[in-house]
C-alpha cells in the first residue's frame, strides 16, 4: 500500500474541501491515488456536503431531553436551510440523536461532534451524511447541558415538530431537597415562563447580566432623559430609576409569573419551598429559539434560490 503522508492527504482536502480524516480514509481506500479518492468522495457525498458549508443555516429544529434520573438535561439546536427540513423524519431523528448524545458529554459543540452516536459514527460524520443525502448545509449551531446533583432539571418544549423537537426549548435547573415530582412540576412552570413572557429573560439575577448590554441601556436611557430638558442631576437620578425598572423586566427571579402576575418567581420560589419544608433555588436556566442572532443574510445563495435558478425563475 502507498504511504499515505500529511502532504497527500492536504492536496486532496485542498481539491475536495471534506475534512482531514474523511480525507485519509479516502487515500486509504484508493491506495493514495488522488483521482480515484477525489471519485470515492463524491460517490459517498462527502465533497458534495463540503461545498454547501458556506450556505446560510437558520432554520431546522432544538431538541432537548432529561436523563432518566430527572437530574441532567439538555438542549441542543441544529440547523438546515429551509424549514421544509424540520419536517423530515430523518432530520428530527438525528436531531434527537445528537440531544441523546449531549446528555454523556460534558463539553462544548466540538465535543459533541466528535462523541459517537448508536450507530458508531461521529456525530459530525452524522451530519455530513444527511447533508450528502437531504441536499442542504446542516450544522450543530449551539448546545447547553444543565445538571444538579440534589433537584430536579425540567424541559418545556414549544411549537413542536415532534417528540423531543421543536422550535424553542427551554431548561430550568432547581436545586432542593424536596419532593422532586414536586420539583420537575415547579420547573417546567417556570420553563413555560421563560418561553412565554413577552420579555424573555436575559439573566437569572441582576448580578448576572452582561455589563455590555447593561452598559447599553444605560446610555439609551441617558440620551432618553437629557432629550427631555431635565437637569443634569435630575436627568442621572432617573436613569438609575429607570435602570433599576429595566432589570426587573429582564431578570428572571424578579420578572412576575405569567400564571400569577401578582407573585413573582423569586415569591414562587420562597412560597414552594414553605410548602416543601426546604428551600428551592433556581441554579440555571437555557433558552434555545431557533434561528436567534444567526445573519440570514451571509453565506450565499439559499436553497430557494438555487431552486429558482435551475427552473429558470430566477
Amino acid at each position: 500500500m502507498a504511504e499515505i503522508t500529511a502532504s497527500l492527504v492536504k492536496e486532496l482536502r485542498e481539491k475536495s474541501g471534506v475534512g482531514m480524516m474523511d480525507c485519509k480514509r479516502a487515500l486509504q481506500e484508493n491506495n493514495g491515488d488522488l483521482e480515484a479518492s477525489m471519485d470515492w468522495l463524491r460517490t459517498k457525498g462527502l465533497a458534495k456536503a463540503a461545498k454547501k458549508a458556506d450556505r446560510a443555516a437558520a432554520e431546522g429544529l432544538v431538541a432537548g431531553m432529561v436523563s432518566s434520573d430527572g437530574k441532567t438535561g439538555v438542549a441542543i439546536e441544529l440547523n438546515a436551510e429551509t424549514d421544509f427540513v424540520s419536517k423530515n423524519a430523518t432530520f428530527q431523528e438525528a436531531a434527537r440523536e445528537i440531544a441523546r448524545v449531549s446528555l454523556n458529554v460534558d463539553g462544548d459543540v466540538d465535543a459533541i461532534s466528535a462523541a459517537k452516536t448508536a450507530k458508531g459514527e461521529s456525530v459530525a460524520e452524522m451530519i455530513t451524511n444527511m447533508i450528502a443525502t437531504i441536499g442542504e448545509n446542516m450544522r450543530l449551531r449551539r448546545s447547553a447541558r444543565l445538571t444538579v446533583s440534589e433537584g430536579a432539571v425540567a424541559l418545556y418544549l414549544h411549537n413542536k415538530e415532534a417528540d423531543d423537537v421543536g422550535k424553542l426549548a427551554v431548561l430550568v435547573a432547581l436545586e432542593g431537597a424536596g419532593d422532586q415530582a414536586v420539583l420537575k412540576d415547579l420547573g417546567r412552570k417556570i420553563a413555560m415562563h421563560v418561553a412565554g413572557t413577552p420579555t424573555p429573560p436575559l439573566a437569572l439575577t441582576t448580578d448576572e447580566l452582561d455589563p455590555a448590554v447593561v452598559t447599553k441601556e444605560r446610555e439609551i436611557q441617558t440620551l432618553t432623559a437629557m432629550e427631555s430638558g431635565k437637569p443634569r442631576e435630575i436627568a442621572e437620578k432617573m436613569v438609575e430609576g429607570r435602570i433599576r425598572k429595566w432589570q426587573e423586566e429582564v431578570v428572571l427571579l424578579k420578572q412576575p409569573f405569567v400564571m400569577n402576575p401578582d407573585q413573582t418567581i423569586e415569591q414562587l420560589l420562597a412560597d414552594t419551598g414553605k410548602q416543601l419544608g426546604s428551600p428551592i433555588a433556581v441554579k440555571a436556566f437555557v433558552r434555545f429559539a431557533l434561528g436567534e442572532g444567526v445573519d440570514k443574510g451571509t453565506g450565499g445563495d439559499d436553497f430557494a434560490t438555487e431552486v429558482a435558478k435551475l427552473s429558470g425563475q430566477a
